[in-house]
């Protein structure tokens, strides 16, 4: 999609993507809907729509919504259908069919972009014609995928602060944001009280909650197993306790010092406690894609079979989640990967990832083929958040006589970064659960090769000038595990 900078997941309920988010075509004035995080809708009339940019209409957005100035660089606009992400073999009940998001840069035009939605449809999708011609996407204000965690830690307005709360809720709770049962807990608890207000003992029981559980926890968790195959799988036992999981940990939020209310004045101390916890997963803020990866041959079952796959992209790095068992297979910073795709006209188009692991203990260079019909969507943005990286990175500075760099430098290492405290968490990464290639500089099928990334079959790279890349360190990566 050329100039799209966004791309497939965080959706709201599936039936908001099928209504028009503009509702006149050639009118001097028009009716825009605009969908937030927290399914309320914000009605705009506009002039002159077909050549408003969306940067106009986000100004727009702010000032009904009263945001300040920092809203300019948390929020952008987002083109959403479900039909984006019908991959490869599209939406025939063999894979779930998921809504999708596009992010608009301020110079695009949304009725333009609007528009043109049945051509990009059937470039990115394989979904049939009768679909695309019925499909018009929804306009939505949503976190943007460019806005660094860390100024989310500056923001002090509360509407702000909630509007990403209420989407952080919403991919956690679908499980876009895949979490150990333990964080799932913490992260019910403060919802439990910004809904419920301060814990009182007593109320509410774990019966109570137990009502409207899928409104604190994600909708897999509350699924009670039954059985003999729920205890094998060990989700029975996880399911069963999940009231009082959630019932103690809700006891354990804290309360703003002084203020002993039903409601407080103001829960922005909840909203940027529930942002902080989703700060420690990997993925969050990141744009969503869709596809599909081989599974790994196993006894009498041949390779060649699939599985469904979530790609998430960020500014951090890259992703593949698995859409089913709700868990992390490959997490790599961009420091640790090379990539390309490939989109030929007779076969699948192709996101390739290579990086640094081992076969049987030894270092061996991988690479991960996955299919998805956005493989060149997923190719741009991860070379576009390189690109921004590398323009807010400061100058590393000389190292000094003694060797010592200077404590101004903030590049990160790979081999800084802590341990996992869970290695059975659901972040950490599974990559004997995919089929990758190994290979050497010739470019042959072998396990036994020192890892060179300067062999490396792809030129994207976060950079040439940084030095090779190093060893995947399972045990000492906060990805992997």
């Amino acid at each position: 999609m050329d100039g799209a900078e966004g791309g497939a997941g965080l959706p709201g309920p599936a039936e908001r993507s099928h209504r028009s988010s503009m509702s006149s075509v050639g009118a001097r004035a028009a009716d825009v809907l605009v969908y937030l995080a927290d399914d309320t809708v914000v009605p705009l009339a506009v002039e002159s729509l077909p050549s408003l940019s969306a940067h106009e209409l986000h100004r727009a957005i702010r000032e009904v919504l009263q945001l300040p100035d920092v809203a300019l660089d948390a929020f952008a606009l987002w083109l959403v259908s479900p039909l984006l992400v019908a991959l490869v073999r599209g939406c025939t009940g063999r894979f779930p069919c998921h809504p999708a998001e596009v992010q608009l840069k301020p110079k695009h035009q949304p009725y333009k972009l609007g528009r043109q939605w049945p051509e990009l449809l059937l470039r990115f999708t394989v979904a049939p014609d009768d679909d695309v011609a019925m499909d018009e996407p929804s306009l939505q204000f949503r976190r943007n995928v460019f806005f660094p965690k860390q100024r989310e830690l500056q923001i002090h307005d509360e509407e702000v602060l909630r509007l990403l709360y209420e989407e952080a809720k919403g991919n956690v709770l679908a499980a876009r944001y895949p979490c150990d049962m333990e964080d799932c807990e913490a992260l019910g608890a403060l919802v439990c009280r910004v809904q419920l207000g301060p814990y009182q003992p007593g109320q509410p029981a774990a019966c109570d909650l137990r009502e409207k559980l899928d409104s604190f926890l994600p909708a897999h968790l509350c699924k009670r197993g039954h059985g003999l195959f729920a205890a094998l799988r060990g989700r029975g036992a996880k399911a069963g306790t999940g009231e009082q999981g959630l019932l103690n940990a809700y006891r354990k939020v804290k309360e703003t010092a002084g203020s002993h209310s039903e409601r407080e004045a103001s829960l922005s101390t909840h909203y940027r406690s529930y942002l902080l916890k989703c700060h420690e997963l990997p993925f969050y803020g990141c744009a969503f894609f869709h596809g599909e990866v081989d599974k790994p041959a196993q006894g009498f079952l041949p390779r060649g079979r699939r599985k469904p796959v979530v790609v998430a992209i960020s500014l951090e790095g890259v992703h593949v989640i698995d859409s089913r068992e709700k868990h992390v297979l490959l997490g790599l910073r961009f420091q640790e990967l090379s990539w390309d795709h490939t989109s030929p006209e007779e076969e699948e188009s192709v996101l390739w990832l290579e990086f640094d692991g081992d076969n049987e203990g030894t270092p061996v260079n991988k690479l991960l083929k996955i299919y998805s019909k956005q493989a060149e969507l997923m190719s741009s943005l991860i070379e576009y958040c390189i690109e921004l990286n590398q323009a807010a990175e400061p100058v590393v500075p000389q190292e000094s006589v003694s060797g010592v760099p200077s404590a101004t430098s903030t590049l990160p290492s790979p081999m800084q970064r802590p341990q996992l405290r869970r290695q059975s968490s659901v972040v950490c990464s599974r990559v004997q659960h995919l089929s990758t290639i190994d290979y050497v500089e010739e470019g042959e099928q072998i396990k036994r090769v020192k890892p060179k990334r300067t062999t490396s079959f792809f030129g994207r790279q976060l950079s040439a000038s940084q030095g090779s890349y190093t060893v995947v360190q399972p045990a000492g990566s906060l990805e992997q595990g």
